[in-house]
């Protein structure tokens, strides 16, 4: 399956920093969209490739960091790259606090914008990457039954066969037939592979019993 292609996205009130923005960015063979408002640009659904929004903090209605708000709201997770006339220390500090990749006072320099955009589009890429790499590992998961979870959850723990069973209560070699199960179903041979099935799908493995908290 093709990586969708990245795109960067550009939301200003002023017109000709809209077309602006865009020459700047299309000489730098980026794909972009315009946007006169951040509620228009909301109103678009998300965009499943890696993605880098340029938005001005001051706007009629909503403003940019309203906006930037309202994405964390909806789970929406687009890279933002501020740009401002009127910016001032706080406001940066609460951009960045919530995760912009960049704030720019205007006037700034073309290639302070392009490197903010490069740095937006390389978090959002890794960003995707991870989120393929958790759903791929939950799905994986799901595979198993509830008795294999079990057995997966202990076995997770360093527990030996034998006390994987005195824990659930079945005979070590039907432990062994649900931990062999297990592995197959994914893909793994060692328990150290499974830390890593689990590290990425972002569920520890459990307490293991008998320890303290």
């Amino acid at each position: 399956m093709m990586t969708p292609t990245a795109m960067v996205f550009v939301i200003d009130d002023d017109a000709s920093m809209r077309k602006s923005l865009q020459r700047l960015l299309d000489a730098a063979q980026h794909k972009t969209e315009l946007f006169k408002s951040a509620s228009e640009f909301l109103s678009r659904s998300a965009h499943p490739g890696p993605s880098c929004v340029i938005v001005d903090v001051q706007m009629p209605g909503l403003n940019g960091i309203d906006f930037q708000k309202a994405l964390v709201e909806r789970g929406r997770e687009e890279q933002l790259v501020f740009i401002t006339g009127h910016g001032d220390i706080p406001m940066c500090a609460e951009a960045m606090k919530a995760g912009a990749v960049d704030f720019l006072p205007k006037p700034f320099k073309p290639r302070q914008l392009l490197e903010s955009v490069a740095r937006a589009l390389a978090r959002s890429t890794e960003q995707l990457l991870h989120a393929s790499e958790k759903n791929q590992a939950r799905a994986r998961l799901e595979r198993l039954t509830p008795r294999e979870y079990e057995v997966m959850q202990l076995v997770a723990t360093g527990l030996l066969n034998k006390q994987v069973g005195a824990e659930l209560g079945m005979a070590e070699k039907t432990v062994k037939t649900h931990r062999a199960h297990v592995m197959q179903k994914l893909g793994i041979t060692s328990v150290a592979e499974l830390m890593g099935v689990l590290q990425k799908a972002e569920m520890p493995p459990m307490v293991r019993p008998g320890t303290k908290v």
